[in-house]
């Protein structure tokens, strides 16, 4: 599920929703109220039920063939998606929707790369919103890898310290990460 040129896609839980209000989420970082959306290249890091954490990374032309080797493996692809076991059964359950946005209500957010569109006022959906189906469907059709692990952290911790680009969305959902051994 992917937006159409000239659009942008917000995913949700919920397929009554009619007019999107800018609002301040309870995990923002900035103070500012927006309805957020995502383009075509953000779209899979939300094909998640909405409080999954998942890690993720992807090659970019900067991306070091031994990093790529170490966190994606062989046959491994250009992007991975993890997630922790204890949320397998919420992901191959869940049913989301995607609302199809014109893009010209959003304008980019984040640097230096947008990782997200935001709109400062209320903007209605383009149509009702929009079954996106099989997930594990969605990835693999994609070819991202989608791993399953007991806890995010140690592959989070590769990740982040490799060439590769990456994002974590709701982490703090994850398992608690391991204490240190004394």
């Amino acid at each position: 599920m992917r937006p159409e040129p000239g659009e942008v896609l917000h995913f949700s839980e919920d397929p009554t929703i009619t007019v999107f209000h800018p609002h301040v989420a309870a995990t923002a970082q900035q103070p500012e109220a927006y309805v957020w959306a995502v383009d075509e290249v953000q779209a899979p890091a939300y094909w998640f039920p909405r409080q999954c954490p998942r890690a993720m990374a992807w090659v970019t032309p900067g991306t070091s063939a031994s990093d790529r080797e170490r966190v994606l493996g062989p046959g491994g692809g250009e992007r991975v998606h993890a997630i922790e076991y204890d949320w397998v059964e919420r992901f191959l359950g869940v049913e989301l929707f995607a609302y199809r946005f014109s893009a010209a209500a959003f304008r980019p957010f984040g640097g230096p790369e947008p990782h997200a569109f935001v709109a400062t006022e209320p903007v209605e959906p383009l149509g009702p919103a929009q079954p996106v189906g099989d997930l594990l469907r969605l990835h693999r059709d994609a070819g991202i890898q989608l791993r399953v692990l007991d806890s995010l952290w140690e592959f989070w911790d590769s990740v982040i310290t490799s060439t590769l680009q990456f994002s974590g969305i709701r982490l703090r959902n994850a398992t608690p990460r391991p204490q240190a051994h004394q």
